[in-house]
């Protein structure tokens, strides 16, 4: 306690703490409604731009994030001494031909229990008395799929050629989109800091130019080590998953591997996504009640240790955010772009956050997206 002689009043000393440290974080907010309007309809026009361009816009944030995954692997290999095209050039094939080579591996897997799945429904509906209704309507939805492909193939070629004709098109829509965020990234990467060094050359004083320089050093060291962290830890989840899978007598230790590897990109909601897959292909493979639950546990174990335990340490108070606006970020991205939004939703949320940190003006939003330290 604090006694004050004059007054002899008693302030708490909790209280000073809790003054002093909102003095400490006390932020400047804009002040001019004119100046926040504006703001708000810049936001709202990205935004709209981003959801009607979104064949060009989503490459091209997507090239810019695996930018900056890149990053260390472009400084060991200039290391090397290296040319930054071949570097990049390099960089690029042993990723994504890595991707390649496992999307070819797990195909077959997947294929398998892609069909085991209408076979498993009598199974489950056994095992599963109490969902009977959801179930049934489950298979039933499963057979007319199944009888209007049939049909379709059949006598109704119209029908079978309108779904090839959609199916060709958006696998036509997909492989145009990487081959241009495959382009789109290789030229970022052999580019390096061109467009820092033009923006600086073009800002008036010192102050800006260093402020920009110090920024984009923040935002390129912080979300690297984040987004590596981030790709080491999934890593080692489908790893350990794998071998769950495996000892739990599930099988296809790659394909549920690199399923739970993927999944973990996308926070919360991917790991719940994985339980319930887990738990159906338990069910559907392993006959002991018990047994069968096994391999959601442990994959929901995993998840526990590696997102409460391992990553918050590795990454430790610089990226925490507001777990609320997590959520919602997933929510409207995965509206606005698919499943590739709902992986870039925690990235250009961090990214955000650190530029708003170091944009003085901003910086009362940085401080809104933070979480609890």
């Amino acid at each position: 306690m604090v006694i004050d002689d004059k007054t002899e009043l008693v302030v708490p000393t909790e209280e000073l703490e809790v003054v002093a440290d909102m003095r400490v974080r006390s932020l400047d907010l804009p002040s001019d409604p004119i100046v926040v309007l504006l703001a708000i309809l810049v936001a709202l026009a990205v935004l709209c731009l981003a959801y009607l361009a979104s064949e060009i816009v989503l490459p091209i944030v997507l090239a810019l994030v695996l930018k900056l995954l890149f990053q260390p692997g472009m400084r060991l290999l200039e290391k090397l001494r290296l040319p930054r095209s071949l570097a990049a050039l390099v960089l690029i094939l042993l990723v994504f031909g890595a991707i390649v080579g496992i999307g070819a591996a797990i195909s077959g897997p997947a294929t398998e229990w892609a069909a085991k799945l209408p076979e498993g429904i009598p199974r489950l509906q056994e095992r599963l008395k109490f969902l009977n209704e959801p179930v049934e309507a489950l298979q039933t939805f499963l057979h007319k799929i199944d009888g209007f492909m049939q049909q379709g193939s059949g006598s109704n070629t119209g029908s079978g050629s309108t779904i090839a004709a959609t199916l060709f098109a958006g696998t036509t829509h997909f492989a145009a989109s990487f081959f241009e965020t495959i382009v789109i990234l290789f030229f970022l990467l052999v580019s390096g800091s061109t467009f820092l060094k033009r923006a600086v050359e073009i800002l008036p004083n010192f102050k800006e130019k260093r402020q920009v320089v110090e920024l984009s050093q923040d935002v390129e060291k912080n979300i690297s080590a984040y987004l590596v962290t981030i790709t080491l830890m999934n890593a080692a989840v489908g790893l350990a998953t794998g071998i769950a899978m495996w000892l739990t007598g599930l099988g296809d230790p790659v394909l549920w591997g690199v399923a739970a590897f993927l999944l973990n990109y996308v926070p919360i909601m991917g790991p719940l996504l994985g339980v319930g897959i887990f738990l159906l292909a338990g069910l559907l493979v392993i006959d002991t009640l018990w047994l069968a639950l096994l391999p959601a546990a442990l994959y929901f174990a995993i998840h526990i240790v590696e997102g409460e335990i391992v990553t918050p340490l590795l990454l430790a108070r610089r990226f925490t955010l507001n777990p609320v606006l997590v959520i919602i970020a997933l929510i409207f991205w995965f509206w606005m772009w698919g499943v590739p939004g709902a992986i870039l939703a925690v990235p250009m949320l961090a990214i955000t956050k650190i530029v708003c940190d170091g944009i003085r003006p901003l910086a009362a939003i940085g401080h809104f997206l933070s979480g609890d330290e």
